[in-house]
């Protein structure tokens, strides 16, 4: 796998969705992760050489920081709980563009910004395609949980087929905490053929606070090819 196409990839299909979805006076969702990096560098270009007027709420601490140091107006949910575009990445895209994301563990705050979005648009590249979610991305579907829940919450993934792991610090002792404090809980549930009924089952679970599962919310991905094309998915 070559790095620099990867990388080359995400810089030309955020620089695309950019190009073709940002307007004049638009509320922006910004979301997190390293292809966002690509895709805030692009607004911030736009938005000063157009004097475009955006206002940009983040899912995350990262995407706060992004548009601070950029220059981007921040503002929050509170000021504008109706978004005209939310731009952010995912960890594995399926051929309906069902999503898994939460891998950088701010899953949560990303559906809350994409769910009051009038348009959500997805940024990747080819590693990210699948024909089903759980083809490629091996690390499980991310799900935050209250933690005086995990243990019991643990038990009945493990009932519904799946193969949970407390997700752990890397730097510190201790479980990862999300940005709301709680736990995440990556499950291996193989190859997802229904994402929809099966983040149906999980949101029944006493104690989940919500999954990575993005269904039917998507409205448009741009997928960096190896070749330096955007594959554009609608």
């Amino acid at each position: 796998m070559d790095e620099n196409l990867i990388e080359l990839g995400k810089k030309n299909a955020a620089f695309r969705a950019v190009e073709e979805n940002v307007k004049k006076n638009m509320i922006l969702g910004i979301g997190s992760g390293s292809t966002v990096v690509y895709a805030v560098d692009a607004i911030a270009k736009i938005d000063k050489n157009n004097s475009l007027n955006l206002k940009c709420i983040p899912t995350s601490f990262q995407s706060r920081q992004l548009i601070v140091e950029n220059g981007l107006t921040l503002v929050s949910l509170d000021q504008y709980p109706e978004i005209d575009l939310d731009i952010d990445g995912a960890d594995e895209i399926d051929k309906s563009l069902n999503l898994i994301k939460g891998g950088g563990g701010c899953l949560v705050q990303e559906k809350i910004i994409a769910s009051s979005s009038k348009k959500f648009v997805v940024i990747a590249d080819y590693t990210k395609k699948s024909e089903y979610l759980g083809e490629n991305w091996k690390k499980g579907v991310p799900i935050e949980v209250i933690p005086l829940a995990y243990v019991p919450i643990m038990k009945r993934l493990g009932k519904l087929g799946g193969k949970p792991i407390l997700r752990m610090a890397q730097a510190k002792a201790g479980p990862v905490l999300s940005d709301n404090g709680n736990f995440i809980i990556d499950v291996d549930f193989g190859k997802i053929e229904n994402p929809s009924d099966l983040n149906t089952k999980l949101l029944q679970i006493p104690g989940v606070v919500d999954s990575g599962l993005f269904v039917s919310m998507a409205s448009k991905a741009y997928i960096g090819l190896k070749d330096g094309r955007v594959e554009i998915l609608d």
